[in-house]
């Protein structure tokens, strides 16, 4: 198996470490996020979302807008590489 030993599962050797670890370790090891990761993109609003907001249509209108722009950065950036 793939980063494992044979004849074992798939994350024993993990869960292996993080036992040896578990005492002189703070926190846990996989909640530290890999260092090339992206924040998630936000879309912030000025009213706070209610169950009686009238303005839905507009709230998913601006999403839309931002995941359509983020859609267009990635392909220009293909486009670019391909250059």
């Amino acid at each position: 198996m793939a980063g494992g030993e044979s004849g074992k599962g798939l994350y024993d050797h993990l869960y292996r470490r993080f036992f040896e670890q578990r005492d002189s370790h703070d926190g846990y090891s996989f909640q530290q996020a890999p260092g090339g990761s992206a924040p998630t993109p936000v879309v912030t609003f000025g009213e706070k979302l209610r169950w009686w907001t009238c303005d839905r249509w507009q709230r998913r209108k601006k999403i839309l807008a931002e995941r359509d722009r983020l859609q267009r950065e990635i392909l220009q950036i293909e486009k670019t590489r391909r250059s």
